[in-house]
């Protein structure tokens, strides 16, 4: 059984902990609030750290699963940071939602140290993290993606390497684009049938049945008719992944209207009281 590591243990990290857990390995960690460790103080193959740096001296992989870039950064290069226990041969898997250009910075940073690097961001929310059934979209040198494949594989069901360093992190910026921009094409849609007269229930179910069909349609379609926006995935963070994807358009010269504009919505509402509230609460905006 391996010795593994994984740093943050919010909604997605603590039952992927928990699932590396139950297939038997051991799992050190650490995170930076004491009440997110509570699940892991009696279990006997957990292992609690008082740093990232003491996480990486006991672990030949280690999972990141943070908020931001500069989470992610702070976690491997500052103090007492992953970066100061490392040994050359280690492998550190990020499955946090970052730019892909400081991915690829981070990544040379560790491979100086003899390090591996793979970017492995997820989708699937907190539901998929419990299941252990992810999509996860893998950027980095394929024999390095092969090594770790067999302990991704505890964690997620679809698998892909897309290619080098930071192509897991496009490909989910990609994702982010599909979701939000749905989100908004449901939304007008119900408030489209709203205003005539016409049940956005019963459109709803009409669409699911058609090429409109979609999860994001059967779920978010139903949060948005019942006004229960209790997050799967909340409105701050996908404004912030919507940011990252803003940073790329302009990196590249793109024109994007469509995720511009669901991009500008969901920043503005992460602004607002809705910051924490799931990101269908996008439909809210239509009715002012």
């Amino acid at each position: 059984m391996a010795q593994l590591g994984l740093i943050g243990l919010g909604i997605m990290g603590r039952p992927m902990a928990l699932n590396l857990l139950a297939a038997g390995h051991t799992v050190h960690v650490y995170a930076r609030r004491e009440a997110a460790l509570a699940p892991f103080r009696d279990h006997p193959q957990a292992v609690i750290h008082a740093s990232p740096a003491e996480v990486a001296r006991q672990a030949e992989v280690v999972f990141t699963v943070v908020s931001d870039t500069p989470d992610v950064e702070a976690v491997l290069f500052g103090p007492q940071g992953l970066a100061e226990g490392l040994r050359a041969g280690a492998t550190v898997i990020d499955m946090s939602t970052i730019s892909a250009t400081a991915t690829r910075e981070f990544a040379s940073r560790l491979a100086a140290q003899g390090v591996d690097m793979l970017d492995a961001p997820v989708s699937g929310g907190e539901v998929g993290a419990i299941q252990g059934t992810l999509s996860i979209m893998v950027g980095g040198r394929v024999e390095v993606f092969e090594r770790v494949k067999p302990w991704l594989e505890i964690l997620g069901k679809n698998i892909v390497h897309v290619g080098e360093q930071g192509a897991g992190q496009v490909a989910k910026a990609c994702n982010q684009v599909v979701v939000a921009v749905t989100i908004e094409a449901v939304a007008e849609a119900l408030t489209f049938a709203a205003a005539h007269g016409v049940d956005g229930n019963r459109v709803r179910e009409a669409l699911l049945g058609g090429f409109a069909g979609s999860r994001i349609l059967e779920i978010h379609g139903k949060r948005m008719l019942s006004g229960d926006y209790t997050p799967g995935f909340k409105t701050s963070l996908h404004a912030k992944d919507m940011r990252i994807v803003a940073a790329g358009i302009t990196e590249q010269g793109l024109r994007l209207p469509c995720a511009s504009l669901v991009g500008e919505r969901l920043q503005a509402l992460a602004e607002t009281s809705d910051a924490e509230s799931d990101s269908s609460v996008l439909f809210k905006l239509l009715s002012h």
